[in-house]
C-alpha cells in the first residue's frame, strides 16, 4: 500500500464516518442525556463492534457470512428490529431533567449497560459488513502481505471514527444546554426516535451484492 493509497482511504473514511448514522446518533443522544465523559463508554462500545467486524473481514469471516444462505438476512432483520426498538423507546421516553454532569454513573445506567448499548448498535448494522467486504479490498495491494495492510486500514478507520465520536459527543454537550425546557426535550426525543426508526427501515433496502 502506497502513501497515496492510504491518504485516499483516510479521506474516504473521514467523509463516510462523518455522515450521520446510527452510531453517531447514539453517541449524540448519550452525550445529551448523560454528559460528555459518560458518553465515552458508549463510544467504546460502538468502536469495539466496528473493530471486531473489520478484523473479522480481514480474517475472511465476512465473506463466509455473506456466502451462508440466509445469514445476512437474519442479521439484517435483527438490525432493523433493534433500531426500530430504540426509536420507539426514544419516542415514548418520559421527559426528565437532563443530567449532563460528570458525576459517577447512577446504578440505573451502569457503565456495562452503556458499553453494551453502543456495542449492540454497532454490531447490528449490516451496512458495516458490506462496507468491510466491498470497500477495504480496494485499498489492498494483492502483491504485498495482506495482514499488515489490513492492520493499517483498521487502525486508521478506528482513529477517524473516534474523532467523529468526539465531534458528535461535543455537539450533544452543547445541545443539552438548550434542552432544559420539557417541550424542547420531548421534541428532541421524538426526532431522535423517528431518525432511529428511519435508519432501521432503510436497512430493509440493503441487499448483498
Amino acid at each position: 500500500m502506497t502513501l497515496h493509497t492510504w491518504w485516499l482511504f483516510v479521506a474516504a473514511v473521514f467523509l463516510l464516518s462523518g455522515t450521520p448514522g446510527p452510531n453517531m446518533l447514539h453517541i449524540l443522544s448519550r452525550s445529551v442525556e448523560m454528559g460528555m465523559k459518560r458518553s465515552v463508554i458508549a463510544m467504546a462500545g460502538c468502536l469495539s463492534a466496528i473493530v471486531l467486524v473489520l478484523a473479522a473481514s480481514a480474517a475472511g469471516l465476512t465473506t463466509l457470512l455473506l456466502a451462508l444462505p440466509g445469514a445476512f438476512e437474519v442479521l439484517r432483520y435483527a438490525g432493523v428490529g433493534y433500531l426500530v426498538f430504540l426509536g420507539i423507546k426514544a419516542w415514548r421516553s418520559k421527559v426528565t431533567p437532563l443530567d449532563v454532569g460528570d458525576a459517577p454513573l447512577p446504578v440505573a445506567v451502569s457503565g456495562a449497560a452503556l458499553f453494551r448499548g453502543g456495542f449492540t448498535i454497532g454490531i447490528s448494522n449490516p451496512k458495516l459488513i458490506l462496507f468491510a467486504a466491498a470497500f477495504f479490498p480496494q485499498f489492498i495491494d494483492p502483491a504485498l502481505p495482506k495482514a499488515p495492510q489490513f492492520a493499517i486500514l483498521v487502525g486508521s478507520f478506528a482513529v477517524v471514527e473516534t474523532f467523529w465520536y468526539g465531534v458528535y459527543a461535543s455537539g450533544g454537550r452543547s445541545l443539552s444546554r438548550y434542552l432544559s425546557r420539557p417541550a424542547i426535550k420531548q421534541a428532541f426525543n421524538r426526532v431522535t426516535g423517528a431518525i432511529f426508526i428511519g435508519f432501521g427501515l432503510a436497512l430493509l433496502k440493503i441487499k448483498p451484492s
